[in-house]
C-alpha cells in the first residue's frame, strides 16, 4: 500500500525523531545553575537573626542531628535558647507533620499521573487513607463513573453508524488481537452494569454507548473494549488527512483526437464493463461478502490445502496476473464492489498471525493459481517471545497476549508509558484487576511490550521491519527520520504472506518478470519477489511518497538489481498514452500488483470512513482504470 495514509499528532502519538529530541534537549546545558529564590533566601535569614548570634551554638547542634536549619531556628524562637528539651520535642512534631506531608503528596501526585482529578484524589485519601492504594483507585473509578452517569450525557446519536456498514462482522474480526482477554471475559458485569462498567475503566459514556450499540447486547466486555480500541486509533488517524488535492483530468480530456480514436477500442470495452457491472448491481442482487472465520484464505503455510481448486471469471484469465490488497474490516458492500469491478473475482482473507507475530487481516482479490504455494524461508518467528526474547523475562504473568496486533503507522508516546510504569510500580506482586485491565488495554492498543521491571515501550522501527518481513534497516538512513519509518511501514504488505501467494509465479516465469506495482508504498511486492528468487527484468514502481521512492530506490541499489527501475509519481498520471510506450519497450506486464489508500476503510470511526467514495481509497478505481488498460494493450497487441 502507498505511503498516503497519516496519523494525528495526538498525545498519544510519538513523532518526534532522534534527532528532533536532541535539539530540543540543547538548550538544557548541563552547566545551568540553580538560583534560589529571593524569598526562600530572606526568610531563612530573618529566621537565623531572630535567635541572635548567642543561638548559633545550639543551631549547630540541632542541625547536627539532622533537622533542617530553617525549622530549628522557628523552634527555639517558639520556646527560647533554654528548654532545649521542648526545642527537640517541637522538631520532632515538625518532621512528623512534615514526612506525612510529603507522603501524602505522592500519593496524590501517582493518582492524577493515572488522569484522576487533583481534587477527586484528596477527597478519596480523606476517606480511605493514605495506605490503602486499592482502596483509593476503586474510589476514584466510581466518581469517575457517577461523574459521566448516562443521566448527564447528550444523547448519542448513532444514524450514520447504522447506515454506513454492517457492524456484525466487526465483533469477530477486529484487527485487535483478543489474546489476553480471559481475565476480562471472567468477570462480565450484567447487562444494565456495562455501561458503568465501561466507565469505571476510563471510557467515555459516548465511546461506551456507540460500542455497545454496535457490537450488541450480547458483547463482552473484551469485545467492546476492543471495538473502543479501534475507533480510537481510527479517529487518531484521520484527524490529519492530508488536505484533498484536485484530480487530474481524465486522460482522453487532455489528449488530440488523433490519440481519442487510437483508443476507440478501449472505449468499447470500457462501455462493456460498465453495462456488465450495472446489470449485476441491480437491487436485491446485493449478497454481502462475508469475513471467514478462521482468516486463512484458501490456505497457510500450517493448513494449505482448504482449497485445492477455484474457476476464475472469463474476463479475469490472464494476462496479466494480477494481485490487489486493502484491509479486510472496510464498510458494508466494499469488498462486494472491489470484487465485481475486478472481474467477479472471489476475495481471499488472511491474517497475518498465521505467518508471523503480528495480526494484520487483509482481503487480496487475484487471479493467481493457488495450487503448489510454498512459503519464504527462513520461516519468521510466530509468537512475541520468538521474536522479541528480551521481552521475555520481564513479562508479567497476568500480560498473556502472544501476538501483537496490527503494526499501526503510530506509536505510543512517552507520556503514556510512564503513566504505566507508575501504574503498576507500587505493587510488589500483581497489580489489581482494574490496574491490569488498564495496563492491557493500552498494550494491545499501542503494541507496547515489556523491556524492564514495570516498563513497557513502543516498537522500534527495525523490529517493525522484521515483524512485516523486510530486511534489517529497509527503511533506515538517507534522511529518513523515525517518523517517516513508522509511517511507511505502517502502511505496507506483510512480506511472507503476500510472498506465500506469489510464490506460485517462480515456476510460471523462470526467466524473471515485468512487474507494474501501483501504489509501491516501500516496496513489499518488490522485496517479496526478489526473496523467492524471482528476477525483476523491468519494474514501474508508481507512488505518490518520496520518502517511499528512496527506500525503494536505495533497496534495488543495495541488492544488486540487474533490471529496470521506473519510477513514476501518481497513479493519476499513468494513463494510456504513457502506458503503451512503456509497454511496447519491453514487452507488456507480467503482474500488476498494488494496494490503494485505506484511509476511508480501515477502523471504526465514522466520521471519516467512507468507503470507497472518501477522497483517499477512491483511488482504488484508478487500479481498476490502469489494469482495464493493461489487459486492453495487451489484448489489441
Amino acid at each position: 500500500m502507498g505511503g498516503d495514509s497519516v496519523c494525528a499528532d495526538d498525545d498519544n502519538f510519538d513523532w518526534d525523531s532522534e534527532d528532533e529530541r536532541e535539539i530540543d534537549n540543547h538548550g538544557l546545558s548541563s552547566s545551568s545553575t540553580l538560583t534560589l529564590p529571593a524569598e526562600a533566601t530572606a526568610s531563612s535569614a530573618e529566621a537565623s537573626s531572630s535567635v541572635g548570634s548567642s543561638g548559633s551554638k545550639l543551631i549547630d547542634h540541632f542541625v547536627g542531628m539532622g533537622f533542617p536549619e530553617k525549622m530549628v531556628a522557628e523552634a527555639i524562637q517558639e520556646n527560647g535558647e533554654d528548654n532545649t528539651d521542648l526545642i527537640l520535642e517541637t522538631l520532632l512534631k515538625c518532621s512528623a507533620r512534615s514526612s506525612a506531608s510529603s507522603s501524602g503528596s505522592k500519593v496524590i501526585d501517582h493518582f492524577i499521573a493515572m488522569g484522576f482529578d487533583a481534587e477527586l484524589v484528596s477527597k478519596a485519601i480523606q476517606e480511605n487513607g493514605e495506605g490503602n492504594t486499592d482502596r483509593i483507585l476503586e474510589t476514584l473509578l466510581t466518581y469517575s463513573a457517577i461523574e459521566k452517569s448516562p443521566e448527564e450525557q447528550q444523547p448519542v446519536d448513532s444514524d450514520h453508524w447504522s447506515s454506513d456498514y454492517d457492524g456484525s462482522f466487526l465483533d469477530d474480526f477486529s484487527d485487535i488481537d483478543s489474546s489476553g482477554s480471559e481475565e476480562i471475559a471472567k468477570s462480565e458485569p450484567d447487562e444494565g452494569n456495562t455501561l458503568l462498567f465501561l466507565a469505571r475503566m476510563g471510557y467515555t459514556v459516548d465511546e461506551a454507548s456507540i460500542a455497545m450499540e454496535r457490537c450488541g447486547p450480547d458483547a463482552t466486555i473484551a469485545e467492546l473494549t476492543d471495538f473502543i480500541c479501534a475507533a480510537q486509533m481510527a479517529k487518531a488517524a484521520d484527524a490529519s488527512l492530508p488536505e484533498e488535492k484536485p484530480k487530474l483530468k481524465h486522460f482522453d480530456e487532455d489528449y488530440p483526437k488523433h490519440k481519442k480514436r487510437s483508443y476507440y477500442e478501449y472505449d468499447i470495452w470500457k462501455k462493456k464493463q460498465r453495462m456488465r457491472l450495472e446489470k449485476k448491481m441491480l437491487p436485491g442482487d446485493d449478497e454481502m461478502i462475508r469475513l471467514p472465520n478462521p482468516m486463512i484464505g484458501f490456505g497457510v503455510p500450517t493448513d494449505p490445502a482448504i482449497v485445492t481448486h477455484r474457476t476464475l471469471p472469463e474476463a479475469a484469465i490472464g494476462p496479466p496476473y494480477f494481485y490487489y490488497e486493502n484491509v479486510a474490516l472496510a464498510p458494508k458492500g466494499v469488498w462486494t464492489t472491489i470484487s465485481r469491478f475486478l472481474y467477479d473475482v472471489e476475495p481471499e482473507f488472511v491474517d497475518s498471525k498465521y505467518f508471523c507475530a503480528s495480526a494484520r487481516k487483509r482481503g487480496y482479490v487475484h487471479n493467481l493459481p493457488i495450487q503448489n504455494r510454498f512459503p519464504l524461508v527462513p520461516l519468521p518467528p510466530h509468537s512475541i517471545h520468538e521474536a522479541l526474547p528480551l521481552t521475555k523475562k520481564w513479562w508479567p504473568s497476568w500480560d498473556t497476549r502472544t501476538k501483537l496486533n496490527c503494526l499501526q503507522t503510530c506509536i505510543g508516546s512517552a507520556k503514556l508509558t510512564d503513566r504505566i510504569r507508575k501504574a503498576v510500580e507500587d505493587y510488589d506482586g500483581e497489580p489489581p484487576l482494574s490496574v491490569q485491565k488498564f495496563v492491557l488495554d493500552q498494550c494491545r492498543k499501542w503494541n507496547l511490550v515489556w523491556v524492564g521491571r514495570n516498563k513497557v515501550a513502543p516498537l522500534e522501527p527495525d523490529e517493525v521491519e522484521m515483524l512485516l518481513g523486510f530486511p534489517r534497516n529497509h527503511t533506515r538512513g538517507g534522511g529518513i527520520s523515525r517518523t517517516d519509518r513508522y509511517k511507511s511501514l505502517g502502511n505496507s504488505f506483510q512480506v511472507d504472506t503476500v510472498a506465500y501467494h506469489l510464490s506460485v509465479l517462480k515456476e510460471l516465469f523462470p526467466g524473471g518478470i515485468n512487474l507494474l506495482s501501483l501504489f509501491s508504498g516501500i516496496g513489499g511486492a518488490e522485496v517479496g519477489l526478489h526473496r523467492l528468487g524471482i528476477r525483476l527484468k523491468n519494474v514501474v514502481s508508481v507512488e505518490i511518497s518520496e520518502v517511499n521512492r528512496n527506500i525503494v530506490r536505495c533497496w534495488w541499489e543495495q541488492t544488486n538489481q540487474t533490471g529496470n527501475l521506473i519510477d513514476i509519481e501518481d497513479v493519476q498520471q499513468l494513463n494510456a498514452d504513457r502506458l503503451e510506450q512503456l509497454m511496447s519497450s519491453f514487452g507488456g506486464f507480467d503482474l500488476v500488483v498494488g494496494g490503494s489508500p485505506c484511509n476511508n476503510l480501515a477502523g471504526s470511526n465514522r466520521h471519516h470512513r467512507d468507503g470507497l467514495e472518501g477522497k483517499e481509497s477512491s483511488l482504488f478505481f484508478d487500479y481498476c482504470r490502469i489494469l482495464d488498460l493493461v489487459k486492453c494493450i495487451m489484448t489489441r497487441n
